[in-house]
């Protein structure tokens, strides 16, 4: 592939709803531009751009795949990113390489909840965006309908470039709105034609919103709309490029991926009016003067770079994906990974298209390539040079809050299991794997159920390894309310030498949550000699690893060692431990025993219409309603307080009540007294756990 310089590149990234069709567009524009010689279909899984063996098999993308074609003397990296939320991770990597976006709207479906996150999603990091309707081939698609929607939702910043032609309902044409022209497509070729009669009014009605959207981009426009003047197709062009650009015009356009229809006008349009990188800033610090570095993908400056994404693949090896800020990157280089203080030389450079490595001698400020081997290189670590180390900040990424215990189907797996999962992290930020020593327990954390399931699959398919996932056990904790005072006496004769400890032990609240137990000896006259007062320390501490009620960890625990005896020849450290340990045992039991459940603080972000549904669904779980927030775009933020117990399989329930716009996030807030009927439940699993060990 040619090397390009900044201003010839377009980095697109293609966002929409799952299953409107950005692959298929993809792989139009691939087909359209030489990559291939004939079309691939998601349903037969041979796209250039969905090459994972879970994407070919689950029939919709996982990951984001960058697809760079050249057109017309430039290059467009496309972007294809996942559409599903439980892959948003992919999406958001994506979007921190892109200079512009090109929502995809299915013209059957029209504008969906992943429409509406894709525009949120632009609006959020400024990205320059356009519309594409797709599947305007197929009965019922409507671009109008589209155009509506998307205006009420928007105003009118919505600006529709093309619309179709049918023919006995048939997509055959499309009229172009700022020319007033008319196409149809005849086999490979384009041909122009009258505009319909029927199509007149359309062509009025989008005309006449094109005028008004371009006025209100200036005064002088506005005088001149107000004053009945018309504008030249060269200064709607001009004031499209330039607005386009800031976001105050969203161009639409229309067309059919499979059919390869409207694909051609798209990639004209991106070329004419998306940005180039030149036009995004973007800065650093280097670490070096402290100082803030501008790199504005200027090629003129110090060379620096940005890991957006990491591909750990089985198969192809791993790939450090880079988005160059500044400088130009070359073959056989040394450059600087600021964030893991390493220096690495880098051997060739390449650009992925798809799966595939094309190797390339230089890639420009601006550019998307990939080095290859990059043994430190994470994803979010700033690539510079040890004279100029320049460190950006990190995007934001979604954060995992479903999560469940995953269990090896092999115990000799573990450590293939693990390492599996480590590769598979660096890949997706997504993924997050936790020890939970207390509950003894391991957790896979992710974005949703299909997310985890993925994992599973992908361990099985590309590692070889099987994992069972199972509802994760809620750390919950023991305590006590009252104060007891008992007696434990170790004895043990067998002849010879025989075992003897004989404690005295009041135990009480502590009134520290956060220490587990508070040891204390208040004993007089050396009835327990001091040697042995680490032996009960000792006890307390094997105690309260695993309470006596139901095997959770102890907290909030006073425990004073006051009175006992000792045999001067029998007594030993293990004796009075024994003791220390029965001594707790029957004490906590006696002291008013109780569980302690984990409280979190909950956020959950949804439209007003879903309010009332999520706080009857909140108040089933047990969770207490605090308040609610509006924000500034008409969405409500209910803040609660809820048992951990009531987050278990609360992704999928808050997506099905909400269809899909309801978005949550929690954190650890404080320990609370778990209701009787929690505590009865957990204290009788205990017990038949226990029986069923003593039956084994």
């Amino acid at each position: 592939m040619n090397v390009y310089t900044t201003d010839k590149i377009r980095n697109v990234v293609l966002l929409g709803h799952g299953g409107c069709g950005k692959t298929s567009l993809t792989e139009a524009m691939a087909y359209l531009a030489g990559i291939t010689s004939r079309m691939g279909k998601v349903t037969e899984g041979n796209t250039v751009s969905d090459f994972g063996k879970e994407e070919q098999k689950r029939q919709f993308s996982i990951n984001t795949s960058v697809v760079p074609i050249e057109w017309q003397g430039h290059k467009i990296n496309i972007l294809d990113s996942p559409g599903y939320f439980d892959f948003v991770g992919e999406a958001e990597e994506a979007l921190s390489a892109a200079s512009a976006a090109v929502i995809v709207v299915n013209g059957k479906s029209g504008v969906e909840v992943g429409t509406i996150k894709a525009w949120e999603a632009c609006e959020k990091y400024k990205i320059p965006r356009m519309i594409y309707v797709s599947n305007m081939d197929v009965d019922n698609a409507t671009f109008r309908q589209v155009v509506e929607e998307m205006t009420d939702l928007y105003g009118k910043k919505m600006a529709p470039f093309h619309f179709p032609i049918r023919e006995n309902e048939k997509l055959v044409g499309y009229v172009n709105v700022i020319a007033e022209t008319a196409h149809k497509w005849q086999g490979k070729d384009v041909v122009e034609c009258d505009i319909p009669d029927y199509s007149m009014d359309n062509l009025r009605t989008y005309k006449d919103t094109l005028m008004e959207t371009v006025a209100e981009t200036s005064e002088e426009f506005m005088e001149r709309f107000f004053g009945g003047e018309t504008f030249s197709d060269a200064e709607i062009r001009a004031a499209m490029r330039t607005n386009v650009n800031d976001g105050t015009i969203v161009p639409m356009t229309m067309g059919s991926s499979t059919l390869c229809q409207g694909v051609y006008t798209l990639l004209e349009d991106i070329v004419k009016y998306m940005p180039s990188p030149e036009n995004r800033e973007v800065a650093g610090i280097d670490m070096k003067t402290n100082k803030i570095f501008a790199a504005n993908h200027d090629f003129s400056k110090a060379k620096s770079a940005y890991v957006w994404k990491t591909i750990v693949d089985p198969f192809i090896g791993k790939y450090s994906m880079i988005k160059v800020n500044s400088g130009v990157f070359k073959s056989d280089e040394l450059i600087y990974n600021v964030d893991q203080d390493i220096e690495e030389k880098v051997g060739k450079l390449y650009v992925l298209q798809g799966n595939k490595p094309l190797e390339v001698k230089e890639l420009h400020a601006g550019d998307i390539g990939a080095l290859a081997k990059l043994t430190g290189a994470k994803t979010g670590d700033s690539l510079a040079t040890k004279a100029a180390p320049v460190k950006y900040g990190r995007w934001e990424i979604s954060v995992p809050y479903t999560y469940k215990r995953y269990i090896p189907k092999n115990k000799g797996d573990i450590d293939k299991i693990s390492q599996a999962l480590q590769k598979m992290a660096a890949e997706d930020l997504t993924i997050k794997i936790v020890n939970d020593a207390e509950n003894r327990q391991t957790l896979l954390y992710g974005m949703g159920d299909m997310h985890l399931e993925v994992i599973t699959s992908r361990l099985k398919n590309e590692y070889k390894v099987d994992i069972d996932l199972v509802q994760p056990k809620v750390a919950f904790r023991e305590t006590i309310k009252k104060k007891s005072d008992v007696e434990s006496k170790y004895k043990k004769q067998s002849g010879g030498h025989g075992q003897y400890g004989h404690v005295k032990m009041t135990f009480e609240p502590s009134g520290d949550m956060e220490m587990p137990y508070v040891f204390e000896q208040t004993v007089v006259g050396g009835t327990v000699p001091k040697n042995y007062y680490p032996a009960v320390d000792k006890g307390l501490q094997d105690s309260v690893l695993k309470g006596p009620m139901a095997g959770y960890p102890v907290v909030g625990v006073k425990a004073v060692l006051y009175d006992g005896s000792y045999h001067p020849v029998d007594s030993s450290e293990m004796a009075f431990k024994m003791a220390s340990i029965q001594a707790f045992k029957k004490g906590f039991m006696e002291a008013g025993p109780i569980l302690l459940e984990p409280i979190i603080s909950l956020k959950v972000t949804v439209p007003d219409a879903y309010t009332g549904d999520v706080m009857g669904d909140l108040n089933k779980r047990r969770g207490r309603v605090l308040g609610m927030n509006p924000t500034a775009n008409g969405k409500q933020v209910i803040e609660a307080d809820m048992p951990m117990t009531g987050v278990y399989g609360y992704c999928t329930d808050l997506r099905s009540m909400t269809g899909g716009r309801g978005e949550y996030e929690y954190q650890f807030a404080r320990y609370e007294q778990a209701p009787s009927d929690v505590q009865e439940k957990e204290v009788a699993a205990r017990a038949n756990s226990l029986g069923e060990n003593e039956e084994e």
